[in-house]
């Protein structure tokens, strides 16, 4: 039997550099998932991409455990990158 799923989160981080602080921390906490679980297997799967912003979509089960995954990163942060700009 498939698992419930509670809820469907999005967030966009560090690659690599994620850490509990806010955003990451309230958000997931709030839904009873093992904070520091997901950041070590955010920053491991994305610890090749550091320097960019990786959107990861998080699904959360009634039983509290989690899966993820990876997105390409926005193409406002590729353009960015591209033309060496800090903010734009």
């Amino acid at each position: 039997m498939p698992k419930k799923v509670k809820t469907v989160i999005k967030l966009n981080l560090p690659a690599g550099e994620a850490t509990p602080a806010p955003p990451v921390g309230p958000v997931l906490g709030q839904h009873g998932v093992p904070i520091m679980d997901f950041i070590k297997e955010y920053n491991a799967k994305t610890a090749k991409l550091k320097g960019q912003v990786i959107p990861a979509v998080i699904t959360v089960y009634e039983d509290r455990t989690f899966t993820f995954i990876t997105k390409l990163p926005p193409v406002a942060e590729m353009i960015k990158k591209t033309l060496s700009l800090q903010k734009g």
